[in-house]
């Protein structure tokens, strides 16, 4: 993954005065944080920012800040937005040490529903896993992780482990996480329950 160009500019002071005053400009104020340096108070175009932020996997890009010249590697971690008129108000980034992975929380992107047969016989596709947390080098963050259910017949499930994941990449967590599965239809719940008592019913009495 080639890190997306920010230019930015240096900020002197910090504070939530100062905040209000950069906000003022048309900016966002952000900090550079992290990689054993001293955090760096910096500020962003906003109309730039909003355009990167809703255009979707923010959290997940890797940015080259350039900073009156200098330039860093980094991740967004936070961005704060206004509760009433969304534009960004504040962004933390994470610089990035060479050779470390991050943690990264990667959105599921389910396909194949076209195809399940599950789905065909009236089975609903139920998402349990809509994102996954995994540690990941920098330059290999994938966009998101796919999830096909295009074999999935009803009561069928998919989970993390199920899913091939790039080179270098491993979830966060130990679990066996489910992601999807395709539930049976409420009717076909009540039939099988009956079906079963009435076929115990039916059966002859042993001795």
């Amino acid at each position: 993954m080639s890190a997306k160009q920010l230019q930015a500019v240096a900020r002197d002071r910090a504070g939530k005065g100062a905040a209000r005053a950069v906000r003022r400009q048309g900016r966002v104020p952000a900090v550079i944080y992290g990689g054993g340096e001293p955090a760096q108070s910096i500020s962003l175009d906003s109309n730039q920012t909003k355009q990167l932020i809703f255009a979707g996997q923010f959290l997940t890009t890797v940015f080259e800040i350039d900073v009156d010249g200098h330039k860093t590697r980094a991740i967004p971690r936070d961005y704060q937005l206004d509760p009433v008129k969304d534009f960004p108000v504040h962004v933390d980034f994470l610089r990035l040490a060479e050779g470390k992975s991050i943690r990264v929380v990667v959105p599921v992107r389910v396909v194949g529903q076209d195809k399940s047969p599950g789905i065909k016989r009236g089975g609903t596709l139920q998402v349990v896993g809509h994102a996954v947390e995994l540690m990941a080098p920098p330059d290999a963050i994938p966009d998101f992780i796919e999830a096909s259910v295009a074999d999935l017949d009803i009561g069928g499930t998919i989970h993390l482990e199920n899913i091939t994941l790039p080179e270098g990449v491993r979830p966060v967590s130990t679990e066996n996480v489910t992601l999807v599965t395709v539930v049976p239809p409420s009717g076909m719940q009540e039939e099988e329950p009956a079906a079963a008592e009435a076929a115990a019913a039916a059966a002859p009495a042993k001795a």
